[in-house]
Parts: structure tokens; sequence; C-alpha cells
């Protein structure tokens, strides 16, 4: 499982005998089959805070669709599949903006083939949005979902991956793609989102003792092996 460093923003690593490329994005590029895989962009969290009473300014949507845009004109992909929780709840698409809605749409739409992920917060997109809708999807090794189950050729999102390392006695802490040589957990791709670290009871039974975390910067990914991870 040792990484092919493609460029600084980019690692490369075999999961299930199929090539994975993670992106300083969050999002994930399966060469073999021009596939895009984003998770947890949890459109329109921003307002859904606001209406409890929680003072988070309303741009996460508008944040996320940019990166998400930066995204696909980068790879040119010919499927983009979104991994569940793609809309904080089920009333995230009367809450976007007129703008946001547009944007998302002719982001869909431009698209050869787009494929929203059944998730917990989402068990169906808004309505007038192109796509297909799906429980999980097979793509050669691998089978797209949103929650893990830790089985073998697995992709999933829903944790939030984040890892903690320590390095010349100082610490770092970012969203991470969480991989083995058989299964990946990809960061949330949203901008309000935030992570669960690695090293939480949740992830137990997920990860083999070999994992690596791939850490997101600001211009560079880091593969960082399981034994330098700490907790919180």
């Amino acid at each position: 499982m040792d990484p092919t460093v493609l460029d600084a923003a980019r690692c490369a690593a075999d999961v299930a005998g199929a090539e994975v490329v993670f992106d300083r994005s969050g999002a994930a590029w399966l060469p073999a089959h021009r596939a895009l895989l984003v998770a947890d962009l949890h459109f329109e969290k921003g307002s859904a805070f606001a209406a409890r009473g929680v003072p988070l300014p309303p741009y996460d949507t508008r944040a996320t669709l940019a990166r998400l845009a930066a995204a696909i004109a980068a790879y040119a992909p010919a499927t983009v599949v979104a991994l569940g929780d793609s809309f904080h709840d089920l009333g995230a698409g009367a809450r976007m903006s007129a703008a946001d809605r547009d944007d998302l749409a002719r982001l869909a739409a431009s698209t050869p083939e787009w494929v929203w992920i059944e998730g917990n917060h989402d068990p169906s997109p808004p309505p007038g949005l192109a796509g297909t809708c799906a429980a999980e999807l097979a793509l050669g090794p691998l089978t797209l979902r949103h929650a893990p189950t830790g089985a073998r050729g697995e992709a999933a999102g829903h944790l939030h991956p984040c890892a903690k390392i320590a390095r010349r006695g100082r610490s770092l802490r970012r969203r991470c793609f969480a991989v083995d040589g058989t299964r990946l957990i990809l960061p949330s791709f949203g901008a309000f989102t935030g992570g669960l670290n690695v090293c939480d009871a949740a992830f137990d039974g997920l990860l083999s003792p070999d994992a690596r975390a791939y850490l997101l910067g600001r211009d560079a990914v880091w593969p960082a092996a399981r034994r330098t991870w700490r907790p919180d």
C-alpha cells in the first residue's frame, strides 16, 4: 500500500485492486472509470444551525460548490458519485438560494453521469436535479456506499475522518482519507463539516493495522502510517 506521489497535491494507492488518487480537495479519483468521488457535502448545514440559533455564516453551500466545481474542472470526470449526506437535511433544497441551486443544477447536468448515494441525512436529493439515486454503486472492485461496514472493497464516507499526528514536537490535525489495502473512508467535503479523529472508537474494526491516513493540507497531501496517529 505504499503511496505513489503524483505531485504535492495528490497521492495514489491501491484499494482492493483499484487505483485511487487522493486529491487535496478531499475528492477521490478513480482513473479506470474516470469517476470522481466526494462524500458528505452537507449543503445548507449553516442555515440549519442558524434556524436553531447557532450563529454560523450562511456561506457554506457557496464555498462547497466552488470547491466541487474546481475538482470537476480539474479531472473532467465521466461520472461523479456523491457518497451520501450531500444535503444536511430534507429541507436543505428549499433553503438553498436560487443562485446556489441553479449552480448545482448546472454542475450536475454538465457531467455525463451523476449518482447521488443515499445518506442518513438525505435519503434522496431535492427534486429537479440531474442524476440518479442509489443505495450503493459497484465500480470495478469497489462498492461505493455512505456508511462504512468494514467490507473488502468498500469506499464510504459518513465518519468525516481526521487524523492528528505529532512531528518534531508539534502536532497537526487535518481531514484525511483513511485507507488500508482493501477499503477507503473519504473525508467530508463540505465547508462546515469538521471531522472525527481516526483513533475514535467509531473506526474500530473498519481499518487494518497497516492503515494509512492521507492528510489534506493547503497545498499537499501527506501520507501518515497508523503508528503516527494520535488521539485528540
